[in-house]
């Protein structure tokens, strides 16, 4: 479930230094969905009873995460940890958040959001940690900086966060996790390279890419089946489908580039692509076929996740150039403008 860039960097800057963690509850505080304010808001995940997670400027101009519920038509603040900002990235059918927040001016830590509550993850040593993804079981990934400064996927249950190691490099980033507990997600190898990984009974496995030298694994559903982008050998980025120990190319919408985002439980693939005119547009991809699910007027669309009843969420440009959340649900694209700041995104 799910992250929206087909040029993602693994190799960040080396932070050596040791943080003790504070522990905070935020409050969060429900407002009124048609709250004046911004015109960009993110979208980034649906669960299966149609509650969606994101971030979203607010009046002050600074960004929130935020629960909004399409059953009584409300939009949650989530709050932060302390600081100015925090992002959802993902939601179970609990209505557990996670995602990540502001503790100070300069420093973020991944949250658990339990219906009332901001909860603070902490670190594996390192400044810095990021939730990803949530289970259906409360399990948590994402990756933090350790005491060397290395990114490192993780793995959070129980109020314990482990490292799950690496490819054989310094750098792994983990980005989803089904309820069998199986994770997915970035490493680099021994050589440099970026590949997808799948996390299972202690063991990371590469899954290599289709021909090219990077790949990342963005989701996994319960039936094992996952999704992502590889590079191929003329260094473009395809969406790819992988299962039974095949990586499969799902193609473009005309274009170069391809990227999936996320996975349901039959087997719909959502994500975005180059068309035939160089536009980003999201797709649904079904029985081996990629359908343009077109923009909000505008010429750029992204889709973030599907749940198990073929809605899906994502972010698009309007016709006036503004970047509002959409839901798409059975043809129909609708602009979530209920969300209240100058930005927003549903993942």
């Amino acid at each position: 479930m799910k992250r929206n860039l087909f040029v993602l960097s693994i190799l960040l800057a080396l932070i050596v230094s040791f943080f003790t963690i504070i522990l905070e509850n935020v409050e969060a505080q429900v407002i009124n969905q048609r709250a004046p304010g911004g015109l960009i808001n993110n979208a980034r995940d649906v669960n299966n009873a149609g509650q969606v997670a994101g971030w979203t400027y607010t009046d002050d101009g600074v960004r929130h995460a935020f629960l909004y519920n399409s059953v009584d038509d409300t939009m949650t603040d989530l709050g932060t940890l302390g600081g100015l900002n925090s992002f959802a990235m993902g939601i179970n059918i609990h209505g557990q958040i996670v995602g990540y927040s502001d503790i100070d001016e300069s420093i973020q830590h991944a949250f658990l959001y339990d219906g009332t509550t901001m909860i603070n993850l902490g670190t594996l040593g390192g400044l810095y940690s990021f939730a990803m993804g949530i289970n259906d079981r409360g399990q948590v990934v994402g990756y933090s900086y350790n005491y060397d400064g290395n990114k490192r996927a993780f793995l959070y249950e129980n109020g314990i966060m482990t490292d799950l190691g690496t490819l054989e490099g310094d750098h792994s980033v983990a980005l989803d996790i089904n309820d069998n507990g199986q994770v997915v997600g970035y490493s680099n190898t021994e050589t440099g390279e970026v590949h997808a990984f799948l996390y299972e009974n202690n063991i990371m496995t590469d899954l290599g890419s289709i021909e090219g030298e990077n790949s990342m694994a963005n989701a996994i559903n319960n039936q094992g089946k996952i999704i992502g982008w590889s590079s191929n050998i003329f260094n473009e980025r395809q969406a790819f489908l992988y299962e039974n120990g095949v990586m499969k190319d799902l193609g473009t919408l005309g274009g170069v580039n391809s990227y999936a985002a996320d996975i349901n439980e039959s087997g719909k693939i959502v994500g975005h692509s180059e068309d035939v005119f160089g536009e980003i547009h999201a797709f649904v991809y079904e029985n081996g076929t990629m359908t343009d699910l077109d923009t909000l007027g505008g010429s750029l669309s992204y889709a973030f996740s599907i749940n198990d009843e073929d809605q899906i969420v994502g972010r698009a440009i309007t016709s006036s150039g503004e970047q509002h959340a959409f839901s798409y649900d059975h043809g129909v694209m609708t602009d979530l403008e209920i969300f209240a700041g100058y930005y927003s995104t549903a993942f």
